[in-house]
């Protein structure tokens, strides 16, 4: 009887084991195909303040505002990333040239740093839309020390401009926003991290991609 008993919570153990293992796989493999999938669709604009002095901070949000205008003015007509990144790399000169003036015209001399990459980021809402943790391709521009608070949106596609009393993003740019990704990232990214949802299948998706892309920085780091 002890044996029987013994054989039967071995068997047991196996099959949790096994299905852990599965569980683990499947959702590995779907945080991937997600971040994958929003990496490529996306392109950030990322801004570093020189640091978290009210003065620093006023400035950086000027800097947003004239970098914006122009890269809209520039990409009217884009309907990719690809071509938003290209478009924007050819101007890297003209950006950095805008920041600085916008510093300038404000009483300081910070100098203005540009890269191009792929950079981790935090889950960030913007407006009605969540984008989860993970890396992404963006526009980081590094003013002065880069030590204070930054700012960051979706530059491609345009979900730079947002109706700050109501936090909703235009429906023109969620439609594009849309048209980029698949059905299912949309409303990942669109009910996944909002208190609205009442969908608890799809936040709980939303919290496994946070949970291993976070879990992936993490070890990356480690190994460094």
């Amino acid at each position: 009887m002890k044996l029987l008993k013994n054989e039967k919570i071995r068997f047991i153990s196996i099959i949790t084991i096994l299905f852990l293992i599965y569980f683990y796989l499947l959702a590995t493999n779907y945080t991937y195909a997600v971040s994958k999938d929003l990496s490529n669709s996306v392109l950030r604009l990322h801004i570093l303040a020189n640091s978290d002095s009210k003065e620093d901070q006023e400035l950086k949000y000027k800097v947003r505002d004239n970098i914006i205008n122009y890269m809209n003015s520039i990409t009217k007509n884009i309907y990719s990333k690809e071509d938003a990144l290209r478009i924007a790399k050819e101007n890297e000169s003209e950006f950095i040239s805008i920041a600085k003036q916008t510093i300038k015209d404000n009483g300081f001399d910070y100098d203005v740093n540009i890269n191009f990459g792929n950079f981790y980021f935090p889950t960030k809402t913007y407006g009605d839309i969540s984008l989860p943790a993970g890396e992404y391709d963006a526009i980081r521009i590094e003013i002065g020390e880069s030590q204070g608070q930054n700012w960051w949106c979706v530059m491609f596609p345009p979900l730079c401009f947002v109706d700050v009393s109501s936090g909703i993003v235009p429906d023109d740019s969620k439609k594009q926003l849309k048209d980029t990704v698949s059905d299912e990232d949309f409303y990942l990214i669109s009910n996944g991290n909002s208190n609205n949802s009442t969908d608890s299948f799809i936040k709980i998706k939303f919290k496994l991609i946070e949970f291993f892309n976070n879990a992936n920085i993490l070890t990356a780091n480690n190994k460094d």
